[in-house]
């Protein structure tokens, strides 16, 4: 068996990634889907063939109309399949401080987003659904720490 036919019989993870973004009051950035409840932060699928950085990048743009640098990896969490859902990766890197002006640039796709807002990370995380929160609290501690964190389920592994 050739390695292309060997790699493409492995199995497969689903992935996302998404992006701590703030403003200058150190506020973060939330948006409301328009397909499910309660509030993401700014990202979304990995496709075929993207790695999860321009990943999170052209959705940060799809979903706020802003190109931002997305580089710095805060946590990655690997996620174990459950009854309604699969095994997955999720990514979380830093997106930066937005200025005043790409503030009031932020144009969402109203088919997917039907608003935004900036608030304190402790308001924003009550917001998230558990599993985000969690993971989006750990990235705060990543961020401020200068650190990348691995997680598991929802464990930080050291």
């Amino acid at each position: 068996m050739d390695t292309l036919a060997y790699t493409a019989a492995l199995p497969a993870k689903r992935m996302a990634a998404g992006a701590l973004i703030f403003n200058p009051q150190h506020e973060l950035l939330i948006v409301k889907p328009t397909y499910r409840d309660g509030w993401l932060i700014p990202g979304g699928a990995v496709e075929a063939g993207e790695s999860p950085s321009a990943a999170c990048r052209r959705e940060v743009r799809e979903e706020l109309g802003l190109d931002l640098p997305i580089a710095r990896l805060l946590c990655l969490e690997y996620q174990s399949a459950e009854p309604d859902r699969t095994e997955n990766l999720q990514f979380v890197f830093a997106g930066g401080t937005l200025s005043p002006a790409q503030i009031g640039q932020i144009r969402l796709p109203a088919a997917e987003l039907s608003a935004h807002q900036f608030c304190e990370p402790s308001a924003a995380l009550a917001l998230l659904n558990p599993r985000l929160s969690r993971r989006v609290s750990f990235a705060l501690t990543a961020l401020a720490e200068r650190r990348t964190l691995y997680l598991e389920d929802g464990v930080e592994l050291r």
